[in-house]
């Protein structure tokens, strides 16, 4: 394969799969610097995958998984640099407003999502992709009874944290 065609092929997976690659790069990485540094070791690692994408699965299961186990390669790296360094925290200098139609609930959703072990996250998100499944054991490399497991799991922890988001909304307000 010639460096044009593994272009062409790297442009149509980003620009078809940005929704998947959006929610790894919300879920591993938090300020836009981040996930900036987040996407372009996702691009290289999928640049660097095309040669040995044979076509046994969905461009989008094999665009999921380079993606989540580089993001979840990045995070350990980025936890390890900042555990030896202490960063200047000027992420709250950066003026950001609010997207318009921003929907708290979706908010809420990411701050539980962040909160859970790498590959329950990448879980989640493949989930949250629609993917069957069997498609999630492909892209993570486990059984189907464990992705159900896993899942289920979630779901009734993030169940848990609802109510208990609910009621102290309830209680904050005296609703």
């Amino acid at each position: 394969m010639n460096d044009t065609e593994q272009k062409r092929i790297l442009d149509e997976w980003l620009h078809t799969h940005r929704g998947l690659l959006f929610k790894v790069l919300r879920a591993f990485a938090f300020s836009a610097h981040d996930q900036d540094d987040l996407f372009q070791e996702i691009a290289f690692q999928l640049w660097q995958s095309i040669p040995s994408f044979k076509g046994d699965s969905l461009a989008s299961t094999w665009v999921y998984r380079v993606a989540l186990y580089s993001a979840i390669k990045w995070s350990q790296k980025e936890q390890r640099r900042k555990d030896k360094h202490e960063d200047l925290d000027v992420s709250n200098h950066i003026p950001r407003d609010q997207a318009p139609g921003d929907d708290p609930r979706v908010d809420w959703l990411y701050q539980q999502i962040v909160r859970l072990a790498p590959i329950d996250r990448s879980l989640v998100l493949l989930q949250l992709e629609g993917l069957s499944y069997k498609e999630m054991a492909n892209a993570l490399g486990i059984t189907e009874s464990n992705v159900g497991v896993k899942i289920n799991r979630i779901k009734k922890q993030m169940a848990r944290q609802s109510t208990a988001a609910q009621s102290n909304r309830r209680q904050k307000y005296g609703i």
